[in-house]
């Protein structure tokens, strides 16, 4: 079988090909028996989002689904260890993320993040990466007070103290999806109807079975 490529013009350069896989995503997903996506989850820092992320990747991994969760402090810590949390650099932070997720995606993982990813313009860039459909936001929706409540690094206490500047919800937005395709409220819901409603979304979109 002829593998076929395609020129993508990468920083003006005509010099890099994008080689199309044999094995597809959809290949992939018949063989895992469920549909691979990203799962996107944003809100305020203290909202829930890595909580919800690593209990919804246990229920779906103990369906036997191929799943990964990529969190916040860990991306930090290497892939975007030389950006700081100015706005450019908060931007880059989520664009590298997005590449990482539509690779993951492909693989047929579903792909499941949590970042505070606070700028509108930043999510839809990753929407728009992602294949239609494929890209599912997931809004953690609580209070700013409910959020430093669960403060438990004490970073809201040092934002408000001057030492941490930039930090979204104090001194920097955060832009609340306006269409996410589902909203959790995470001060009213216990953990367990959340993961339940997510599931029902997924299996509604016949993502999972």
């Amino acid at each position: 079988m002829k593998k076929t490529s395609r020129v993508i013009k990468i920083n003006h350069s005509e010099n890099i090909f994008y080689h199309d896989a044999t094995v597809t995503c959809n290949r992939r997903n018949q063989a895992n028996n469920h549909k691979s996506v990203v799962i996107w989850f944003t809100g305020l820092s203290g909202s829930g989002k890595s909580t919800l992320a690593h209990a919804i990747e246990e229920e779906l991994f103990s369906k036997g689904c191929k799943t990964f969760v990529l969190d916040g402090d860990n991306i930090r810590h290497g892939l975007s260890s030389d950006l700081g949390f100015n706005d450019t650099d908060r931007k880059e932070n989520i664009r590298r993320i997005g590449e990482i997720s539509k690779l993951m995606m492909e693989a047929g993982i579903i792909t499941i993040t949590a970042f505070i990813s606070p700028f509108k313009q930043d999510r839809n860039t990753v929407r728009e990466i992602i294949p239609h459909g494929d890209f599912i936001e997931i809004y953690c929706r609580a209070s700013l007070s409910a959020c430093e409540l669960r403060d438990v690094k004490g970073l809201y206490k040092r934002a408000r103290a001057g030492e941490i500047k930039n930090y979204t919800g104090l001194d920097s937005p955060y832009e609340v999806p306006e269409n996410p395709e589902l909203t959790i409220d995470t001060d009213r819901e216990k953990l367990e109807e959340s993961v339940s409603k997510i599931v029902r979304f997924l299996r509604s979109r016949i993502i999972v079975f």
